[in-house]
């Protein structure tokens, strides 16, 4: 059941809303949560779609806010506020709002938002892209307990974790960090199987992908060795290799659906660790509404960290070679001039 409202306020979608429950034969409230969900109309279609199929496991009330560009002076000087109520089997498992803001208003959807918040009820904000650089002073997440975030819709998505490594809050998390966590499980599990001390670690992607990066300072921060960051044509995640005193640990996947673990003195074994969608990482996020400590402490591990760590481990041996090439012409015009003493003291 859809109602649409054209210049409407937050009163009057609220009595919508019960009123679109009661027509639907289900006048009780049974959601758990809010899920407000920061987009532009062009990503508001796939983002509601993810956010409606993750709310078949977490039923929610989602309220999509869309702030909509004034053309004109005139146009930026009014407001209005449109909606569109969704329930029943056009909302998932809960209730959706679409919130579409023009004008003055759209400078104030905390405003807007407010009132339309369930009771007693956790709030999570989620900005598919366009995120701001602190969600937590951003005055939609200021309502939120959880703020989630997407680095790999940015334009410069490494630099963009350095940001959020600066401004990190907790209740700040991110859906690069979501997309790594069938690996970390794997990685940890394999490293359960053996008794061996973790020497080195290479992490293997496509260049410019975030969820990489994190991986990779995730190892660096929890194993406190060397992780050397090197390129693939993908997709995301192509490989992980740690050496070990027992011998090299391989997590090794190139068609993003199948990985291969080989582990020392055992048979290389396949396993499943395909590229998830949207509504499966929401859906893992919206399970825990607490500060999620181990993304925090991988973050502030910094990219810059990471690189200077690997860059400083691999140059030495160059470093000497140079050394030992530079020392060799200078050898031998000292070999040249030695006969020339030797005939001059004769």
């Amino acid at each position: 059941m859809k109602i649409d409202l054209t210049g409407t306020t937050a009163g009057e979608i609220n009595k919508a809303l019960v009123q679109g429950r009661r027509a639907i034969g289900t006048p009780a409230v049974g959601m758990v949560l809010t899920l407000v969900l920061v987009t532009d109309e062009e990503n508001a279609y796939d983002a509601l779609k993810s956010a409606n199929d993750a709310s078949r496991e977490h039923p929610s009330r989602t309220l999509v806010v869309i702030k909509r560009v004034s053309r004109s002076p005139r146009d930026r000087t009014s407001s209005r506020l449109d909606a569109e109520v969704r329930v029943g089997a056009d909302a998932g498992t809960g209730e959706t709002v679409v919130l579409r803001l023009y004008g003055e208003v759209s400078e104030h959807a905390d405003s807007v938002v407010l009132p339309l918040l369930l009771p007693d009820a956790p709030v999570v904000v989620w900005w598919p892209v366009n995120a701001p650089l602190d969600p937590a002073k951003d005055p939609l997440g200021a309502l939120a307990q959880r703020r989630v975030t997407d680095t790999y819709a940015a334009e410069q998505p490494v630099r963009e974790l350095s940001a959020r490594a600066e401004a990190y809050t907790p209740g700040d998390t991110d859906l690069s960090w979501t997309r790594i966590t069938p690996w970390r499980s794997m990685l940890a599990a394999a490293l359960d199987q053996v008794v061996c001390e973790v020497k080195a670690v290479e992490v293997e992607g496509e260049e410019f992908n975030p969820s990489c990066e994190l991986l990779a300072m995730w190892l660096a921060d929890r194993l406190d060795v060397p992780v050397k960051r090197s390129l693939s044509a993908g997709p995301g995640l192509t490989g992980v290799r740690m050496d070990t005193s027992c011998g090299p640990i391989v997590l090794d996947r190139a068609d993003g659906a199948l990985a291969t673990l080989a582990i020392e003195g055992q048979p290389a074994r396949a396993v499943a660790l395909k590229r998830r969608d949207t509504a499966e990482l929401i859906a893992e996020e919206l399970r825990r509404l607490d500060p999620d400590d181990t993304y925090a402490s991988a973050l502030r591990y910094g990219v810059e960290r990471l690189n200077s760590g690997a860059e400083a481990a691999a140059p030495e041996p160059v470093a000497e070679a140079g050394a030992e090439a530079a020392k060799a012409p200078a050898k031998k015009a000292a070999a040249k001039k030695a006969p020339a003493k030797k005939a001059a003291t004769k």
